[in-house]
Order: structure tokens, then C-alpha cells, then sequence
């Protein structure tokens, strides 16, 4: 799909006067990449999340609001009032770390386990400390009751409040550091029970619905508007079948969704303004993905006046404009007549979203990754220092190779995570080190 469509502008720009097809090529936050061949007229139906897909929260605005939030909820369960000082920092946290629930580090490892770096609270931890907690530079990813992968969008807050809380109770003088936690008097708390108490402000944060509350309060501030998703969903909606399925509740997807497509103030005097449902062909909300991709839950249909159930459950056709809620994937197939291979689904949650859909029924997907235009940047910017540096780290003695690491660990545009895997990498890669 990807070299098909470049293909075309191309041999356009190639003809007499038309200049060098290389100026036609995308920038890096606009490409689309596939592991696959992806006929698109073979697609007749497109399926979207919401959260972090069409609603795109802003960054770091939105990650800053669910951190104090959190800090206020652990406040409230006993945590020292210290901790309300800390304020969330973008460029520490980065998505896929895995938080060691015994000893309380936060770390970055490839997929076969092999430790990349490590970090106890802020401070990241050298050669010789990592080795004493993992001889191997190495850990069983599969031991969940151990270690817990990091790897959405909305971790990105949790993965600081672990950082920062570790960090204050190491330097807080009226704790003692242990390996596996602090202890105060005769109390002892453990990073296990620490992480047991930040997964359960999470929980409250997002099902109080306080973090969605705050959110609506200013959409402006949190949430992008961006003029072009609804003419996406109209191009799409003319050519296939376009479906919404999001883990959200009625009242919060109609509220977000209003504030995407309202454009009112930019329409032509008395021209009507066009509501979000005729978007979509179906709208499910509380899939409570990714069971929806399994067994699924009881399929209802809500009253959009109220925002509440219909009572039993909904075994009729099709509705136009209609909101459901609960139901499972198959239900959804059913509903729009449509086979797994013939669904294209976005979405932004590689397990939730991606990985289930694809398994379990077989849809096409898409996984929207925010992080990679960053990525593809600094790496378009510095490929020529990658290459050098590359060049030289084979010729060089292992003295000048640390020297050259130790200068520029921290220069990595992508952040210190980055940074200090690339340094890793390096190492293993030196037939010198």
C-alpha cells in the first residue's frame, strides 16, 4: 500500500518540469508504514478507538493533569503530603518500561529480556549496581507477578509517579532504605505494595471519572481539534462502513466527540451543523476492550437523550444513528454484515486494540504510535553521526570508545531512556568492549 501510493506521485513528478520526486515525499509525522501488503479497496469497513486515536489528548498538558490527580488520591490514602512538590516531567517517562515490583526499578529491556538500562527512582543506575540486582542483564518478561510492562499512552504518568516515588522515599530521612522497600518504625512498605497502590489510583482517578471531569472542564487545553478527521470519516464513510468502538461511556464519547466536529464558528451562515453520529455507521461505547474481543458483555442500547441503558438486551437490527453499549466483536460483524479480513480497526493500545483484533477475529489493523514521528526525526537528523560514530566504534580502542559514550549519553534528542539504550547497544555491538 505504502510504495503504491508513492509510486503514483512519482512518475508524475518525473515528467518534464515537474522537479525531483523526493520533494513530494511526506514528512515523517504524516507517513504511513506497513509490515504488510494492505489492499485498500478491498476494505469495506473502518473501525476507530477514540481515546489517544480520533480524540488525541495534548501532551503534556493532559499527562500533567492525571499526575496531580494521582498525587492527590495516594495523598489521601496516607501518603506523606511531601510528595505533592513533585510535578511531572515529559522527558522522563517513555512508553515500554517495565516497573520490577521488588525492587523497585523502572527498566528498559529489548524483546528477549536483556536489560537495557536501568533506573532506580531518577537517578539511572551504572554497569556495576545493575549487575549486582541482575547478574545476567537479563529478566523473565513472562514473570508478570514481577515485573509490569508500561506500554500505553495513559502509563505514561504512572510510569513517573514510580520514578518520583521511589525517589523521595530513598532520599526522605525517616525511612530506611531496604532491598525490597522502606521501612518507617514498626510499618514496612514494599515496592509490590507500592505498586499496588498507584494501579489502585489509577483505577480511581479514571472510573471517579475525576480525570474526565477536569478534561471537560477545558477541552480546549486538553484535547486536540483537528479540522481534518471529519472529512477522513466522510471520504471513508463513502466508500465502505465506519464504526466506533471505545472503552469510554456514552456521556464522555459525546462530549469529546462534540468538541472534535464542531466547527459551527467556520460553517457558512445558516448551514446546518452536521452531528457526529451520522459519522458512523455503529457507535459502541463500554467495550471494555479487550474482552469485547473475546467472550464480550451484554449488548444494550442507550438513550442518547438521557445517557442511560435501555433495559434487556438488543437483538434487533441495525439502527441508524444509534449508540450501543457493552457487546463483543462478533455482534459487531453481525450488525454491519461485514467479515473479520474486510474490517481495517485503529486504534493506539497494541494489546487492546491491535493485537486481540487481529488474533482473535482476524480484522486488519493499524496502530497509531505518536512516538514514532519523533523517532524517525532524530533519526533522519542524525543518521550521519549514527554512521560515523558506528564507523569509528569498530576501529577504536575501548578506552576512546568509553571516553566518546561518557560525552554523549545525555545528547540524544530522544531522551535520556534513548540515550542510554543506544550507549548499550553499543557496547554489545564493539567487538572491542
Amino acid at each position: 500500500m505504502g510504495s503504491e501510493g508513492e509510486r503514483g506521485p512519482a512518475v508524475a513528478a518525473a515528467a518534464p518540469g515537474q522537479g525531483d520526486p523526493r520533494a513530494l515525499r511526506r514528512d515523517c509525522q504524516h507517513r504511513i508504514f506497513v509490515n504488510r501488503s494492505l489492499a485498500l479497496e478491498k476494505i469495506k469497513c473502518f473501525g476507530f478507538d477514540m481515546d489517544y486515536t480520533l480524540a488525541v489528548y495534548k501532551s503534556p498538558a493532559y499527562e500533567a493533569l492525571a499526575f496531580e490527580l494521582l498525587l492527590e488520591c495516594l495523598v489521601s490514602i496516607g501518603y506523606p503530603q511531601e510528595i505533592l512538590g513533585y510535578r511531572y516531567d515529559p522527558a522522563f517517562p517513555t512508553r515500554g518500561l517495565v516497573f520490577d515490583t521488588l525492587l523497585g526499578n523502572l527498566l528498559k529491556v529489548d524483546s528477549h529480556g536483556n536489560l537495557l538500562v536501568c533506573a532506580h527512582g531518577l537517578r539511572f543506575l551504572k554497569g556495576p549496581e545493575i549487575l549486582h540486582h541482575y547478574p545476567n542483564k537479563f529478566i523473565q518478561r513472562d514473570d508478570t507477578k514481577r515485573f509490569h510492562i508500561l506500554n500505553t499512552l495513559f502509563n505514561l504518568t504512572e510510569t513517573y509517579l514510580y520514578a518520583c516515588l521511589v525517589d523521595f522515599f530513598s532520599n526522605c530521612s525517616r525511612y530506611v532504605n531496604c532491598d525490597t522497600g522502606y521501612k518507617h518504625g514498626n510499618l514496612f512498605m514494599s515496592f509490590r505494595s507500592m505498586f499496588q497502590d498507584v494501579r489502585e489510583a489509577m483505577d480511581h482517578v479514571h472510573l471517579s471519572g475525576c480525570l474526565k471531569e477536569k478534561t471537560l472542564e477545558n477541552l480546549e487545553k486538553y484535547v486536540v481539534k483537528d479540522p481534518r478527521v471529519p472529512l477522513l470519516l466522510s471520504r471513508m464513510k463513502e466508500v465502505g462502513k465506519v464504526f466506533l468502538a471505545t472503552n469510554s461511556d456514552y456521556s464522555y464519547t459525546d462530549a469529546i466527540m462534540s468538541y472534535l466536529f464542531d466547527f459551527s464558528s467556520k460553517d457558512e451562515a445558516g448551514s446546518p451543523q452536521r452531528p457526529w453520529r451520522s459519522y458512523f455507521d455503529l457507535i459502541v461505547v463500554d467495550t471494555r476492550k479487550p474482552l469485547f474481543f473475546a467472550e464480550g458483555t451484554v449488548l444494550r442500547q442507550v438513550n442518547t437523550d438521557t445517557g442511560n441503558l435501555r433495559m434487556g438486551t438488543y437483538t434487533g437490527p441495525l439502527q441508524h444513528c444509534a449508540v450501543y453499549s457493552g457487546g463483543s466483536s462478533d455482534l459487531v460483524c453481525d450488525l454491519l454484515g461485514v467479515k473479520g479480513k474486510d474490517i481495517l480497526y485503529v486504534g493506539d493500545h497494541i494489546f487492546g486494540d491491535i493485537l486481540k483484533s487481529k488474533k482473535r477475529q482476524g480484522w486488519r489493523t493499524f496502530l497509531v504510535v505518536p512516538e514514532l514521528a519523533r523517532e524517525l526525526q532524530v533519526w533522519t537528523e542524525k543518521s550521519g553521526t549514527w554512521t560515523a560514530a558506528a564507523a569509528s566504534a569498530r576501529t577504536s580502542a575501548p578506552s576512546s570508545i568509553r571516553s566518546r559514550k561518557s560525552r554523549t549519553r545525555w545528547t540524544c534528542a530522544t531522551g535520556r531512556w534513548a540515550a542510554s539504550s543506544a550507549a548499550a547497544r553499543a557496547r554489545r555491538s564493539s567487538p572491542a568492549s
